[in-house]
């Protein structure tokens, strides 16, 4: 009996990157790139109408970064997740695996590394980068012998989706339209995030999603 190939759904907002990235997915005899999407937010859109095995999504993206398309894709029964991404980085490696993604993949190995976790995810294993066991593990250990938690961030989940909205110049009863609320109560979650983080004004929470990584300098 022949295998249909893996159906993939592609969100990167920089347009060559995305192309080549499908040229090496299309490649393989066992994969196809179906759908593709220039931020997060389209992704999720997507997703609900294009029948999908695999989403590989870009960390850094407008309107939804991948990790909080993440969240809304892994509610979608036997979609697998791969997180691409520029950052190297623990903070965003254990949020992956919170948000439910199967890999974490460097777009700076992503020739050599990504058509190897996209099987890996469609066989229900975790896939990460060369390297990152050692790091991963050894960061993991010392927050156990220190008695200390996995490490949280410092904000909900939907104080991250205004504050990156925020951050990306959107007003008040845009963010509202966006996420279906009220702009009282996005105004409501401003005022928390201001308070949260220490900070004074809209400038100063853009300068704090630059540095997360919600939104490209």
């Amino acid at each position: 009996m022949t295998t249909l190939p893996t159906r993939i759904l592609l969100a990167e907002d920089h347009a060559l990157v995305r192309r080549g990235v499908r040229l090496i997915l299309d490649a393989e005899p066992d994969m196809c790139v179906v759908a593709e999407a220039g931020d997060g937010a389209e992704a999720v859109a997507v997703a609900r109408r294009v029948p999908v095995d695999l989403a590989i999504l870009d960390i850094a993206m407008p309107r939804l970064t991948g990790l909080q398309a993440a969240r809304e894709l892994s509610r979608h029964p036997g979609l697998r997740i791969l997180i691409l991404t520029m950052y190297d980085s623990d903070q965003y490696f254990f949020e992956a695996l919170r948000v439910g993604a199967s890999g974490y993949v460097l777009k700076s190995v992503a020739d050599r590394d990504l058509v190897d976790a996209c099987r890996a995810a469609m066989r229900d294993e975790p896939f990460l980068y060369p390297g990152a066991e050692t790091t991963l593990i050894r960061k993991y250990l010392d927050l156990v012998d220190q008695g200390r938690p996995l490490p949280e961030k410092a904000i909900t989940d939907r104080e991250e989706e205004i504050l990156k909205l925020v951050a990306e110049g959107h007003t008040s009863k845009e963010i509202g339209d966006l996420l279906v609320i009220s702009a009282k109560t996005v105004e409501r979650h401003r005022a928390n995030l201001l308070q949260k983080l220490g900070l004074r004004d809209r400038v100063e929470l853009t300068r704090y999603a630059i540095r997360t990584g919600l939104i490209e300098p």
